[in-house]
């Protein structure tokens, strides 16, 4: 339990400031003040004052440390003592500036799934299906007691030649399970030899096992940072598609919550380092992707204002706006409580 609820705030955390510090670098670069920048939520534990000419900003480290956020001049949150200068506020900016910041944050959330995705590939790596060199030797199995090594490479089953972990795989489940043994080339130090073996029906798997599992590959940096762009394009499909068959109703999608999450989390960090860090780019992708969803309260519901005002150039009333958002904030909280509620059901009542 306690290494699930370090892990969920690590992992909210590093997700929620990151999104958040998309907004306010982009704020700060296109001439928008900022009143505060804050670390965690609730009461504020520590607050350091910064001036730069005209412009005061607050930043805060506050009780609870589950994520945090970045309050922009201008969106009707100023504290008593804060004034807007006149055209820094957010409201009185252009909508492309707005579209900007406000796209930004989920824009960040990517880009620390690329770098996060990057990092995985370059130090830990991912199975090389790509050869069938071996990684593994799974003990009691037939591998182990034909004296197969990790690093050997077969090259060819009962004289069909492999090349592809998966080809060779298919070759051992139609060659394997019958009384006669099974003949594998194998590349070892660079000679081949021969290996007869019997290769019987596992009875926990119920197919033939040889008993061996691919290697790593790491990645060169280059190499990696094309990878990573490939696999969140592909992630992020798989994770709209999701959303929209969900919304849709089209099949069933299991939706967690922050108790889910944060079990999940704890898997992830009892499993190790790296495990985590593949954890925390889903995530990062995740929340990137929703935050974008035209959902008033969102990101994405706001975004969809300003795309608005620039395709009919007229604005929509901000108390408009804003009744708007609070609506859509409410339903939220509703959605929230009933994932929350489903969360705990299966934590509970379905083990």
């Amino acid at each position: 339990m306690l290494t699930s609820i370090i892990a969920f705030i690590i992992l909210i955390a590093i997700c929620v400031l990151f999104h958040e510090y998309g907004h306010y670098i982009t704020a700060r670069l296109l001439g928008v003040q900022v009143h505060e920048f804050a670390f965690g939520m609730g009461p504020v534990v520590f607050q350091r004052v910064s001036r730069k000419g005209a412009t005061r900003m607050l930043w805060s480290w506050r009780l609870l440390p589950i994520g945090g956020f970045c309050r922009l001049a201008g969106m009707g949150e100023e504290l008593e003592d804060e004034i807007v200068l006149s055209g820094m506020g957010f409201n009185e900016q252009p909508a492309w500036k707005r579209f900007l910041i406000l796209l930004n944050g989920s824009l960040f959330n990517v880009i620390l799934a690329l770098i996060l995705t990057v990092f995985f590939l370059c130090g830990y790596g991912v199975l090389d299906m790509e050869s069938t060199r071996i990684g593994e030797i799974m003990s009691g199995f037939p591998s182990e007691q034909a004296g197969l090594q990790v690093g050997d490479q077969i090259t060819a089953v009962n004289g069909k030649t492999v090349s592809h972990w998966r080809e060779m795989s298919e070759a051992l489940r139609d060659e394997g399970g019958k009384k006669a043994p099974v003949s594998l080339d194998v590349l070892r130090d660079g000679k081949t030899f021969n290996l007869e073996l019997l290769i019987p029906v596992n009875k926990e798997y119920g197919r033939p096992m040889l008993g061996v599992s691919p290697s790593m590959r790491r990645y060169g940096f280059i190499e990696a940072v094309g990878s990573s762009a490939g696999y969140t394009w592909r992630m992020s499909k798989l994770m709209l598609r999701g959303v929209v068959d969900w919304i849709l109703q089209r099949q069933e999608v299991e939706v967690t919550g922050p108790i889910g999450i944060a079990s999940m989390s704890g898997r992830a960090m009892r499993e190790g380092l790296w495990s985590f860090v593949s954890f925390l780019a889903l995530i990062s992708l995740n929340l990137g992707l929703l935050n974008l969803f035209p959902i008033p309260a969102l990101d994405g519901g706001r975004i969809l204002f300003v795309l608005l005002e620039m395709l009919l150039r007229r604005r929509l009333p901000e108390k408009v706006e804003n009744w708007i958002h609070a609506a859509g904030f409410v339903v939220l909280i509703f959605l929230m409580l009933l994932i929350t509620c489903q969360d705990v059901y299966h934590l509970f009542w379905t083990k």
